[in-house]
């Protein structure tokens, strides 16, 4: 599956999946101690999840732990998503 981490703001990222819109990723706290959270938009059935996605919201200690954990997404300004 191919992610891809589309940036709204500082701290703040629309992931896209095939080019839809499936979840946010989110910094939570100081920049230094941030936790970093991607939830989908949609509370599917776990049958029904994309990978890696076990259940509606995952915690990460970085931003790259993020990345990581969706297959390497690579990150763009939303003006560059295509």
């Amino acid at each position: 599956m191919i992610y891809k981490l589309s940036r709204l703001a500082p701290g703040s990222y629309d992931v896209l999946l095939n080019g839809v819109i499936i979840a946010s990723l989110v910094r939570s706290g100081e920049t230094d101690n941030a936790t970093w959270t991607a939830e989908l938009l949609l509370d599917l059935p776990p049958e029904e999840r994309p990978a890696p996605f076990t259940k509606a919201e995952h915690s990460f200690g970085s931003l790259e732990e993020a990345q990581k954990w969706l297959g390497g997404a690579e990150i763009r300004d939303t003006g560059q998503l295509g």
